[in-house]
């Protein structure tokens, strides 16, 4: 059974606006909650700085995760639908009666 999220093609199905916007909001209002706490944290300048450049980092490695990921996925789709074709053409091609 194919998942609903899939187009018929192995394609993933476009999101919808509106789910668009949550992710967005949600990962703008997330960032925005844990720099005000960082910069809310008693202590030094040094040690928010710190805190600060470790958010930044968190954020940064998963951007770069997600995306190496989707891209992963999207070459083996890519190769998944090059071997499809291939075995295709190598199927129409072949005659079982002629020797």
């Amino acid at each position: 059974m194919a998942s609903k999220n899939l187009i018929s093609n192995g394609a993933a199905a476009p999101h919808s606006q509106a789910w668009i916007a949550h992710t967005w909001l949600a990962f703008l209002l997330s960032v925005f909650a844990m720099s005000a706490g960082v910069l809310y944290l008693p202590g030094e300048t040094w040690v928010k700085g710190y805190f600060g450049m470790g958010l930044l980092s968190t954020v940064s490695a998963t951007i770069n995760l997600s995306k190496t990921i989707r891209d992963v996925e999207e070459s083996k789709r890519l190769i998944n639908r090059v071997d499809e074709a291939k075995l295709e053409r190598l199927l129409a091609e072949y005659d079982p009666f002629q020797k």
